[in-house]
């Protein structure tokens, strides 16, 4: 068990520094603390009901939502409307950070590019080589995250 965490944590990090995009800070996913300016924009800016429905599509400014502490964008007016009517069930998972990363009680940031819905949830992960790690057992990964979550959802990422 410990080589297979040493392995995955060691997949992880060299992941990390080859595949993730680098952010600014204010259009870090997360909901809540992205910024010290005030709220970020969340989910790098992607409409959240269009990764839902498996689709990345990019929102713009005209048609924003604040929620759970973080700006959210969308790319019609149909798509603010439906998130704003049950936004529990568009907005990411853990703040929008990475499902797996939350699993092994950590706060990576999440890339709505690399998202998977589960038994209606929205989860998104840092890249496609986590993604497809976590989605070898979704239940078990989400079981662990949500295990670790109250814990770590007041820690800042640096804290972990």
């Amino acid at each position: 068990m410990k080589t297979v965490f040493l392995a995955l944590a060691a997949a992880l990090a060299t992941s990390l520094s080859a595949a993730a995009p680098a952010f600014a800070i204010d259009e870090q996913n997360t909901s809540r603390g992205a910024s010290l300016k005030g709220p970020g924009v969340a989910a790098h800016s992607y409409d959240v009901v269009e990764v839902y429905n498996g689709r990345k599509t990019l929102g713009v400014e005209e048609f924003a939502a604040v929620y759970d502490g973080a700006f959210y964008r969308f790319a019609s007016k149909a798509n603010l409307e439906a998130f704003e009517a049950t936004p529990a069930k568009y907005a990411p998972q853990y703040g929008g950070y990475c499902a797996f990363g939350v699993a092994l009680g950590k706060k990576l940031d999440g890339d709505p590019r690399y998202s998977k819905v589960v038994d209606g949830k929205l989860y998104f992960n840092v890249n496609d080589a986590i993604l497809q790690e976590w989605l070898k057992d979704p239940a078990k990964q989400i079981g662990k995250a949500d295990a670790n979550w109250p814990r770590i959802e007041p820690k800042s990422p640096d804290a972990l």
